[in-house]
């Protein structure tokens, strides 16, 4: 005879076997926000994540209320896809926002302190990038792939933030 609590106990196991980990969950939602990015270089995302909570997300692109970049309206980028500039050329002419610093700035702007926080992204960071996780108290940078910048990772290291490569 079957009773009821054993085919919980027995559902409550399997369900349990097909969940993501958390890392694997907030990886596959950063993957889906870089999907609003409106910038014409490569799309990236991230959240940050406080408590197993998403307090802000961010993708790379224009800033609120300026005509997207595949539209447009980043000079820069454009001039890069016709050819007329290396890719590494007037970086800071580029009026977009890399995904990291939209995440934090969206957190600043519902008033959410991300100090302790752990962020998700599709890459990891560029030492500019680096720089405002570190002052924003975030602990814990996981990553998808590796950005040509790669003193980003090793500020992070340097002001003890947990730094982890994402590896399904």
């Amino acid at each position: 005879m079957i009773y009821t609590d054993d085919i919980i106990s027995f559902m409550s196991t399997k369900m349990k076997d097909k969940r993501p980990s958390w890392d694997d969950y907030f990886i596959e939602l950063a993957q889906i926000v870089k999907k609003r990015s409106n910038c014409l270089r490569p799309p990236y995302g991230a959240l940050i994540v406080k408590d197993f909570r998403i307090l802000s997300s961010g993708y790379n692109g224009t800033p609120h209320g300026i005509k997207n970049c595949f539209a447009g309206g980043c000079e820069r980028c454009a001039r890069r896809q016709k050819g007329e500039i290396q890719t590494h050329e007037y970086q800071e002419s580029c009026i977009c926002i890399h995904a990291e610093q939209n995440a934090i700035i969206q957190a600043a702007y519902q008033g959410s302190s991300t100090k302790g926080a752990t962020m998700y992204s599709t890459i990891s960071p560029c030492s500019s990038c680096a720089k405002m996780i570190i002052n924003a108290g975030i602990m814990r940078y996981v990553y998808h792939q590796l950005h040509h910048d790669t003193e980003g990772i090793k500020l992070l290291k340097s002001a003890s933030v947990n730094v982890n490569k994402y590896s399904k």
